[in-house]
């Protein structure tokens, strides 16, 4: 790899921007994509490659290229390390996700309470203007207290986080909305925040809400439509046809 590459590359990374690298085999030719115009193949191919998150072997007009994406990792930034960022830890992993809690309580951001999570004991506004959170990142708010909760929500309506959710009724939601529109945010951009945060599936205990909140986080990532009834099929004469709200 040219130094020039390299360069570039590790800057795009630094800068928490994904980028395609592009290596034709014959010859060792690299491109970085979005950064450089492609011909209209090769750039759908290395769309399609950022979209899969897949290394991969492309032939365009005889010629075979290497297709490797650089992503930024995948974060879940939780304020609040109460007992469902508890429940949440677990899922995290498994599902590519680096989870990072803040919460200035030192009493519950413990390594024994959660452990093999990134944890952040300063406050909200400091961590997350350090954290940066991008479209790979996804941000929930747990503690139902404004001084924690309000700080890291106007942060996010400022970044590019695919996915933004709020703890608490329709009610405290209602009186959160008018708190951060006096930070400024309009309608269509507190729009953004899931509250009551998680899909609806009737979840009462911590590991249950955990769930809702995980998956209502991949259903964004994966673009499916959120907030929307999924339609279920006519139940059967003698069958019971249980379904899920989102």
């Amino acid at each position: 790899m040219k130094a020039d590459i390299l360069a570039r590359l590790q800057a795009e990374r630094a800068a928490q921007r994904a980028v395609v690298l592009l290596t034709r085999l014959s010859d060792g030719e690299q491109h970085l994509w979005p950064q450089e115009a492609l011909p209209a193949g090769l750039a759908e191919a290395a769309r399609a490659a950022l979209g899969s998150e897949k290394a991969d072997n492309v032939t365009l007009d005889g010629e075979t290229w290497f297709v490797h994406p650089h992503n930024p990792p995948l974060r879940i930034i939780v304020v609040g390390a109460v007992h469902i960022a508890q429940a949440m830890a677990p899922m995290a992993a498994p599902l590519g996700f680096e989870m990072i809690v803040v919460d200035p309580r030192r009493a519950f951001a413990t390594e024994e309470r959660l452990p093999g999570v990134t944890l952040r004991t300063d406050w909200p506004d400091e961590a997350m203007a350090e954290l940066k959170p991008d479209a790979r990142s996804a941000v929930v708010t747990l503690t139902h207290d404004p001084k924690l909760d309000d700080p890291a929500l106007d942060a996010a309506l400022r970044s590019r986080a695919f996915y933004i959710g709020a703890l608490g009724s329709r009610r405290t939601h209602a009186k959160r909305v008018a708190r951060l529109k006096e930070l400024g945010h309009e309608d269509d951009v507190l729009a953004r925040i899931h509250a009551p945060v998680g899909l609806d599936i009737e979840a009462v205990t911590a590991p249950e809400i955990a769930l809702s909140v995980m998956a209502e986080i991949v259903a964004a990532r994966r673009g499916a439509a959120l907030g929307q009834p999924r339609p279920q099929p006519a139940p059967e004469q003698g069958r019971i046809s249980i379904g899920l709200s989102a």
